[in-house]
Order: structure tokens, then sequence, then C-alpha cells
């Protein structure tokens, strides 16, 4: 949250403090900024609603968090979601009987319940649970299962995605939008050429105000904000790809360890799990599990 909430901060002092210092004034700009504002901004929003459905909306509108909250899942999180699998394997290899009750059941199950925040999130539960039935399904390829995880988790990375490209639109059109808002500003000191030169004056400077906030509002705020959204995503992303890495390291038949070490080897650095704190995890499940 720091670093979205500085980097706002950084962009006005920098933009307004550097015109101030320049000899600007401030007046006339925050004069005009509510009718511009009102204008650029209401046909962005219009536009904005024009192109996306209610669910769509909804989900740009809590995506914009992500700017300030950064990725959901930490370091943590993912040696949580190591132990876990490698429960689930583990069981599995054991007793597929009991498994049925954790994977048909994960919200009242003893297993996932020991991890809360992994097991409140519907597409980590639906994706380990659908990959574990589907496995138990007798499949001859292992391929099939792991065609089926990419194109879902492909079409889940798309559907989050969509928040950014709504912002970016928004981002795109607001230049143009600026220069509506303008244009509407010349057209009314056109016709008021009959007044004194200061006034005249007064009127263009109000007009250019919406150039100005088009093109600040686009690559200022909405463009850097489009960028967050997806390089948020993107690292959500990986907590998914671990546990396709994991589960089709499992479907074959690679021992428990082995299949925990390849997600974990194929984790990011910087919220991968070290070797010794992973092993000290596992060997504390082991010890419950005896």
């Amino acid at each position: 949250m720091m670093f979205g909430v500085i980097g706002i901060v950084v962009i006005l002092v920098m933009v307004f403090g550097g015109f101030v210092l320049h000899g600007g004034n401030l007046g006339p700009v925050f004069a005009a900024m509510p009718f511009e504002m009102i204008m650029i901004g209401g046909a962005a929003i219009g536009a904005f609603l024009i192109s996306n459905d209610f669910a769509a909306v909804k989900q740009t509108v809590k995506d914009i968090g992500k700017v300030f909250k950064g990725p959901k899942w930490k370091p943590n999180d993912y040696r949580d979601l190591l132990c876990l699998l490698f429960e689930l394997i583990r069981i599995a290899r054991s007793n597929p009987v009991t498994l049925e009750e954790h994977i048909e059941n994960p919200e009242s199950s003893s297993i996932f319940s020991r991890y809360p925040r992994i097991q409140h999130d519907h597409e980590t539960v639906d994706l380990i649970c659908d990959t574990f039935r589907a496995a138990s399904m007798n499949y001859d390829d292992p391929h099939q299962v792991e065609e089926v995880l990419d194109k879902r988790m492909e079409a889940a990375q798309t559907h989050a995605l969509h928040s950014s490209h709504a912002l970016q639109s928004i981002a795109d059109a607001l230049p143009a939008l600026g220069i509506v808002a303008a244009v509407l500003g010349i057209i009314k000191t056109m016709g008021s050429l009959d007044q004194p030169p200061e006034i005249l004056g007064k009127m263009i400077g109000s007009a250019l105000v919406g150039t100005f906030l088009g093109v600040f509002l686009a690559y200022g705020l909405m463009g850097p904000f489009s960028t967050r959204v997806k390089a948020v995503v993107d690292e959500d992303g990986h907590f998914y790809q671990l546990v396709r890495e994991v589960l089709v390291a499992n479907l074959y038949r690679h021992p428990p360890n082995i299949c925990i070490e390849v997600g974990r080897q194929n984790t990011p650095h910087h919220v991968r799990p070290t070797f010794a704190n992973l092993e000290e995890a596992l060997r504390g499940l082991k010890q419950e599990a005896a």
C-alpha cells in the first residue's frame, strides 16, 4: 500500500509543485478543474459502463485495491500450499477413499482447515480438488489432465486480467476526452471575442486545463494503475501455477517429496520457501501423522 500512495504523492507534488516553482498560478487550474473533471471523468465513466457488464465493472472497482494492497499471496502462503499438497498427495497414495472426504467437502476438511487463507480461496481449492478427481478417474495419459489444467488456468488468467485491460482502455481514451473538453472550452471562448484580452486569456487557459487533465490522468494515474493491476495478477498467478506443477508431478507418480520439491523450485525466488524451512514444516506434518 505504501508504494502506491507514495507514487501518487510524488506525481502530484512533482507536476503541480514544478508548475508553481516555475511561476505558475494554480488558481485558474483549480477553478476550471471541477467543470473539466465533470466532462472528462463523466465521459470516461460512461464509456467504461458501456464497454463492460455489471460483473466486470464490479471486478474492476475491486481490483483497483490491488494497486495499494499488492499480491494476495505472501511467502508463508506458498509454504502452506506446499504443505497442504504434500498431505493430500500422501493420503491419495496410501488411502484414496479417505482422500475423497477431503476433496468432496474441503470446507469441512481437517486438512484444508489448517490453512484457512487457502481454504477460503475458491479458485485454489477448486483447482486442487478437481485435479485430484480427474486423477482418480484413471486417465490413461497424464497429459490429458495436464492439458485440461493448462486451459483452465489460461482461462482464469484471462478473466483476472480483464480489470487491467479495462483500466488501460480508460487510459487510452482520456487524452481524447480531454481534447473534447478543451474544444468545448474554445467554443465557449469564441462566443466571447468581444471581451477584453485578460478575460479571453483566462477562458483559453481554462479550456486548456481539459487537455492537461486528460493527458495527466491517462499517463499519470490510469496507465500506471493498469500496469500495476496486471503485475499483481501475474504475481498471484504463480500461486496457481505452483498447484499445477505439484499435481502434474503427482500424475507421473513421482514420490511426494519430489513432487513438492518440483513445486518449490518452480516458485519465484522472492516468495520461494527455503529448502530447510519447508523440510522443517513437512517434518512436523509427518510427526503429527505418526
